[in-house]
């Protein structure tokens, strides 16, 4: 071969050895600048979401456009020092974020990582617990749990005589069982054990759980049914209750920040938001505890809920046993009675669960099918208010239909028209209600609008005689009678309808 010829050679070599280290950097510089592309916008998304709440109860005038306000606003106004946010994307979590403070003494910033109270959360995560032990052939959904209980019994009455009470009752809240909620313990108060609780003993400061109803029946919810749930484990297993979670559920999914120990170990104190009532005070000890763990007793981080979702969906798609199979979580989100299934509710082919403690409001959301959902935990009492309004904000970012703002249209009334329903009303019982008419625009008068306090509150027509708030959950119909006098009214606020005779 000649010396041109290798040369030749060399320089397609060099050509192609040249062209493989561009075409590899060029690969590598187009895929930093995907994800920095891809990191852009999840930043402008999480910024939308921030600045795009829409206060009140998600009320929108057709025509007109909202107001909004950010996230740090309405924890201003809410009195709510922390926030904590992980969101769910295509069946992971793509990202989570912490705003504001543990609490406003310390100023210690709300991380991620920072220790919430779930509350009522911890019922499906504990239900998780129960339904792997049926899975592996040491519980029965449908036998009589006082075939199992040792400790305790579910007392036996005329309610139980012909129904038992069941696993399956006691997780889909159908078995009948007394006591809603537990408000905890101040951690200077004496702490009862589990089945002075069942018992309505002292120190507990919840009635006993019984049967007041056949179980097997209605859906009433019941903290007792799952305080009944926790024994059943213990008695089962012989083993304290954070143990059996620990081993059962925490641990496979990959909870790390979270624990049902109670009261909070003082290793992990440093960790935890503290929480506050609504008027922005921290509660005495920082929060309270809760020997009914099952009910009421989970601290977690919403990235760890979000991974206990993602869980669920994973035995749902039969990709992972970890807690138990594909039947075993299809049986746990198939509606029971009343939208709820065992453990979660189920609606609108979403799954979740709210939760309510002294001085913490949390919330989990998924979508099964999609991939999609999120959890939001708070350390103030208003927290439950505050996260609505944030999940309609993410619900807009993410295209999720439901919760999106109401849209309702207002039709156009007289001035004079208006005037005629101006005055005072008086309902059986409670305090009048006052109509008033200023500059063509009507209101009720001294209203109390969380968490402001009592000011006016306008009402928009929606026809000749009804109106309905956009600051506050609440409507009003106006009663006339034949001759056009207005004789009356019904008010609806947040559920509780309140009829009232006009007086004057």
């Amino acid at each position: 071969m000649s010396t041109n010829s290798k040369s030749i050679i060399m320089v397609k070599k060099n050509a192609l050895g040249m062209f493989i280290v561009f075409t590899v950097c060029g690969a590598l510089l187009m895929s930093q600048v995907g994800c920095r592309s891809d990191s852009r916008a999840l930043e402008e998304k999480i910024s939308r979401i921030e600045s795009n709440l829409i206060p009140g109860p998600g009320i929108i005038i057709k025509g007109r456009p909202p107001t909004r306000a950010t996230i740090a606003e309405r924890m201003e106004a809410y009195r709510v020092p922390g926030i904590s946010i992980a969101v769910i994307k295509d069946f992971k979590i793509e990202w989570a974020k912490g705003y504001g403070v543990k609490d406003k003494e310390s100023n210690d910033p709300i991380t991620p990582d920072t220790l919430f109270q779930a509350a009522s959360i911890s019922k499906p995560v504990a239900a998780a617990a129960a339904l792997h032990y049926v899975d592996a052939g040491l519980l029965s959904l449908d036998e009589n749990v006082n075939d199992k209980l040792k400790s305790w019994k579910v007392p036996e009455n005329e309610f139980t005589q012909e129904k038992k009470v069941t696993l399956r009752c006691l997780l889909s809240h159908t078995a009948g069982l007394t006591v809603h909620g537990f408000r905890g313990y101040a951690l200077h108060e004496e702490f009862p054990t589990l089945v002075q609780v069942l018992n309505g003993e002292k120190p507990a400061n919840s009635a006993a759980i019984l049967a007041d109803k056949a179980p097997g029946g209605d859906y009433r919810y019941s903290g007792g049914g799952y305080t009944v749930m926790q024994q059943l484990l213990i008695d089962v297993l012989d083993k304290p209750f954070p143990e059996i979670m620990r081993a059962t559920v925490l641990d496979p999914v990959g909870m790390e920040n979270s624990t049902y120990e109670q009261p909070l170990p003082e290793r992990l104190a440093a960790q935890a938001a503290k929480a506050h009532r609504t008027s922005g005070k921290l509660i005495k000890g920082n929060w309270h505890a809760y020997p009914e763990m099952a009910a009421a007793g989970l601290w977690t981080t919403p990235s760890d809920l979000c991974r206990f979702a993602l869980e669920i969906i994973k035995a749902k798609q039969s990709k992972s046993d970890k807690l138990f199979s594909q039947a075993m979580a299809e049986t746990m989100t198939t509606v029971v009675d009343n939208r709820y299934g065992l453990g979660f509710s189920v609606e609108a082919g979403s799954i979740g669960h709210g939760g309510s403690n002294e001085g913490y409001k949390c919330f989990l959301i998924f979508w099964p099918e999609t991939g999609l959902g999120a959890a939001i935990m708070s350390n103030g009492d208003w927290g439950g208010t505050l996260y609505m309004e944030i999940v309609r904000s993410i619900a807009e970012a993410y295209g999720w239909t439901r919760f999106a703002p109401r849209e309702e249209e207002v039709v156009e009334i007289a001035p004079e028209e208006l005037q005629k329903f101006a005055g005072l009303y008086q309902p059986k019982a409670g305090l009048k209600i006052k109509i008033i008419v200023e500059a063509d625009r009507i209101f009720i008068d001294n209203f109390y609008v969380p968490p402001t306090g009592r000011q006016k509150l306008e009402i928009f027509p929606e026809s000749e005689d009804s109106f309905f708030a956009t600051e506050a959950n609440a409507a009003v119909k106006f009663y006339v009678d034949d001759s056009g006098q207005v004789t009356g009214l019904r008010l609806n606020q947040s559920g509780r309808r309140r009829e009232a005779k006009k007086i004057e």
